[in-house]
């Protein structure tokens, strides 16, 4: 099992990979969830530190994580929401798409890239022979913020374990970022758009090529053919002919 951008130290954000094991670490994964756990009168609670709230989501599965994410109120976006943006696709994609926040038209469906930005996602994918329901897409927030402005810094905090959980599920042999938030946000940078693509990136061992969103493209078409050229080094990375 390959190692997740989030290892790369003993004590680095999830341990995606672990196994609760000891009795009270499964109570305390229950009780992370909601759910109430019956302890026998004759058997006392264990010492053991509970399990953090990280861990409980490191080891959750495709329906725990959904429901999860649907009843997150980590931050204060849940109150404005009409329902969270999930995400949608293969769960076994070889391509994962990242985009910035639910707008409006997301919120409303509850689905990533849809409208105009959607439909040139879904042309540009099938360019490139991916079909829009062999990829994955997601955002670097489940919520839309308001006015559709830029999420803030503990807003993609919050929603972080959420994508880096859909990942670690996926295994996604590469990783699209689509503009300027996602970029910075998953690379941890304030490098712009127009310097980061062009070039291979990593996310621990998994490749990561940037790309400027549909939105601004629709904005400014005499940048499509510069996108063109990211997904076409995605498809050689994919192919492993670019390293």
């Amino acid at each position: 099992m390959r190692h997740l951008p989030w290892q790369t130290s003993a004590q680095r954000r999830l341990r995606n990979f672990q196994v609760i094991q000891t009795e009270h670490q499964r109570r305390a994964y229950l009780q992370a969830l909601g759910i109430d756990v019956w302890v026998p009168g004759d058997q006392p609670e264990p010492d053991a530190a509970p399990v953090s709230e990280n861990e409980a989501v490191g080891d959750m599965g495709w329906t725990e994580l959904r429901s999860c994410v649907a009843e997150c109120t980590r931050c204060p976006l849940h109150a404005s929401r009409t329902q969270t943006v999930f995400g949608v696709g293969n769960e076994n994609a070889d391509w994962l798409i990242v985009g910035e926040a639910p707008g409006a038209e997301e919120d409303r469906r509850g689905e990533p890239f849809v409208g105009r930005a959607g439909k040139l996602l879904t042309e540009i994918l099938r360019a490139a022979d991916q079909d829009r329901g062999q990829v994955f897409i997601a955002n670097i927030l489940k919520c839309r913020p308001p006015h559709n402005r830029d999420p803030e810094v503990e807003e993609s905090a919050a929603c972080r374990r959420y994508l880096e959980r859909q990942i670690a599920l996926i295994q996604p042999k590469i990783i699209l970022a689509v503009g300027r938030v996602a970029a910075q946000t998953l690379l941890e940078t304030n490098t712009p758009v127009g310097k980061l693509r062009g070039q291979l990136h990593h996310l621990g061992d998994i490749p990561l090529i940037v790309t400027y969103h549909p939105a601004y493209l629709l904005r400014s078409p005499t940048q499509k053919r510069k996108a063109w050229q990211d997904i076409r080094l995605a498809l050689d990375v994919v192919a492993g002919q670019a390293a």
